[in-house]
């Protein structure tokens, strides 16, 4: 089974240069904005298509049958014409209940073809959304379980793009084209079977529009599918352009580069309008105007057939036949018409659904076995190499033991492979088997479920929800006011968050918008407490909030101490200066290990020269300040 097809079976770094030059560079588009996409990626398209809607395959053959009884009825029109023509108006035959017969059983032919329909319709479009709904979620569900290094390459904008308007181009394929192609097919060919009963040779005649419309619509696919696939991809880039413009409004506004970020807008939008220019020209020439050319030259040619061969009169036989001919003529055009004006649809929900299908393509995370439980939280580190891209290792022959319920300091330069150690010990990135333990079991072989709930982090840049403080300390986990309550109290986020007006239930705006950033960190201290965590990690918590609320976090991290085994990472080198053990990395070695004191003591030490450089940044602020 493909990626994909287990998709719907089931369904930020500081080293900047590394991880996201080599963590993901095997992840690429699979569709080029300027090519169609691939024969295999639209057979992909259509497995996908079809896998999502297998749930719903007894409702779609009920349809169906229903669709040939509308189909049957509604063919069933011309032939009473024909009948009264034959037998009743030509022969001038007044028998009015007879008469009245046929009338009225092509009136209730056409009223109940119109009524199936309808119904038909409505049912086919309850299935669309069914479908595409299990499509949109399978999608949400494998993007929250694909790898980080997959988001060190992807952009966001892009993401959304199809997660809502791919799946939305989907859902048009359900809506409008599986319901128009599947009637006017069924249609068609309730129409030739009743022209071949009356006249199997005018039949032959009429039939000759179908290899025509086939070669029309070949056409318009070679000339149409390249603009569709690069208007979607455009589209994409114009949702990851203002996607990532308002994220970083202040400080485009600051920079002054407002201009540059609308002018590479612009050429975007132009390129996307070109693109959906020549979609729309392929439309408008290889579409309607030549299907109704089709009609009339079809139309003429039945017509001179029938003068050709009646001589100098028709008979009444032929009258008939004849007016049933031009009435299901335009009933086979239409249904050609209909299905030729679905490709333009049809085209964006393959791309569309081609474009889905790549991103289930992306191998998930495989969760680990349920092997083992964390118990205290102690942490080995043998041997620990690693590196993104062969090679290019990052670290090199890292030792390390941490102690259950230690505090321990990871601190160097920008590069040294702080970062990389910590979405190691987080398994973010496979490491080498057996160079990382906790509690003396292996990382990989603890169970995700036990793992994620003996860990917490608290990120660099505190993530919030557009939601109220106590659903963001929650995050989904169910729990009890009372543990909310506590974990905030052991964050020093109880006091402002009471002093809100609703307290725990007021909305804090789009990322926190509300508080400031020392209180949206106290806030993701909370959240990481709030699961009760034997492990905790902190990435650079402390290196965007003021001195007063370091103190703060400093004071939640001096009640863990003993009972929660807490491995912070720290650009602040306060924050650590009374952990039980610091480590300096340098270029991705450990250079040197201790207590705060012994470290000062080594002269020309690395730690020694980290601290002196700090101490000298925050004179020079003072010195600014006054």
């Amino acid at each position: 089974m493909s990626p994909s097809a287990a998709a719907i079976a089931r369904w930020s770094s500081t080293a900047a240069g590394t991880r996201r030059n080599g963590a993901c560079s095997n992840w690429r588009p699979r569709l080029n904005p300027n090519d169609p996409a691939p024969q295999n990626e639209r057979r992909a398209a259509l497995a996908l298509l079809l896998r999502s809607a297998m749930p719903e395959i007894a409702l779609l053959k009920r349809a169906s049958l229903w669709l040939v009884l509308a189909a049957a009825l509604e063919a069933a029109g011309p032939a009473l014409g024909k009948a009264f023509i034959d037998h009743y108006l030509l022969p001038r035959n007044a028998d009015l209940p007879a008469i009245a017969g046929l009338l009225g059983g092509a009136l209730v032919s056409g009223c109940l073809a119109s009524g199936i329909r309808y119904g038909q319709l409505v049912r086919l479009a309850g299935l669309a959304m069914r479908s595409v709904q299990r499509i949109r979620e399978a999608v949400y569900g494998h993007v929250l379980r694909l790898p980080m290094h997959f988001f060190d390459r992807a952009i966001t904008g892009q993401l959304v793009s199809r997660v809502t308007n791919d799946t939305e181009a989907v859902k048009t394929l359900y809506v409008q084209v599986l319901f128009v192609m599947l009637d006017s097919l069924i249609t068609l060919a309730g129409m030739m079977a009743m022209m071949a009963w009356l006249d199997w040779r005018l039949m032959l005649i009429v039939a000759t529009l179908v290899p025509a419309v086939f070669g029309i619509v070949w056409l318009y696919q070679r000339l149409s599918a390249p603009a569709v696939t690069r208007s979607r991809a455009l589209r994409s880039d114009l949702n990851a352009q203002a996607a990532e413009s308002i994220a970083g409004m202040a400080v485009i506004q600051a920079s002054g580069a407002a201009a540059a970020f609308s002018a590479r807008f612009a050429d975007t939008n132009a390129a996307h309008y070109a693109a959906r220019h020549d979609e729309l020209r392929a439309n408008a020439w290889l579409l309607r105007p030549a299907l109704d050319f089709l009609n009339v030259a079809m139309l003429g040619a039945v017509i001179l057939v029938f003068s050709q061969r009646s001589g100098a009169g028709l008979s009444a036989l032929e009258v008939g036949v004849l007016y049933a001919f031009v009435s299901y003529i335009s009933r086979v055009v239409e249904p050609l018409i209909q299905i030729t004006m679905q490709f333009s649809q049809l085209q964006q929900a393959m791309v569309a659904a081609a474009r889905v299908n790549t991103l289930l393509d992306e191998a998930e995370t495989l969760p680990a076995q349920d092997h083992g439980e964390v118990g205290d939280g102690a942490i080995s580190i043998r041997q620990l190499d690693f590196a993104y891209l062969p090679g290019r290792p990052v670290l090199h022959g890292i030792d390390l033991e941490i102690a259950a319920g230690s505090f321990v300091g990871i601190v160097g330069h920008t590069g040294s492979g702080k970062s990389t150690l910590l979405s190691l010990l987080l398994r973010f990135y496979e490491a080498t088997p057996g160079a990382l333990l906790i509690d003396g079991q292996p990382i990989d072989q603890l169970g995700d479920a036990a793992f994620r709930r003996a860990v917490g982090l608290v990120p660099q840049e505190p993530f919030l929800l557009a939601a109220s403080a106590r659903e963001n300390i929650d995050m989904g986990r169910g729990l009890g006011d009372a543990e909310i309550e506590a974990a905030a109290r052991a964050a020093f986020a109880d006091g402002f968050i009471r002093r809100l007006e609703r307290g725990y239930d007021t909305p804090l705006g789009e990322g926190g918008a509300r508080l400031s950033v020392g209180e949206k960190q106290l806030i993701a201290i909370a959240r990481a407490l709030a699961g009760e965590p034997k492990i905790l990690f902190l990435d650079e918590a402390t290196s965007h909030i003021d001195s007063e609320t370091e103190g703060v976090v400093q004071q939640a991290l001096a009640g863990l101490r003993g009972h929660v085994t807490v491995v912070a990472i720290a650009h602040r080198l306060s924050t650590i200066r009374d952990a039980d053990e610091i480590v300096v990395l340098n270029h991705g070695r450990l250079a040197e290990r201790g207590r705060h004191a012994a470290l000062m003591a080594i002269d020309g030490g690395l730690y020694q020269r980290l601290v002196q450089l700090q101490q000298l940044e925050a004179l020079d602020e003072e010195e600014d300040e006054q």
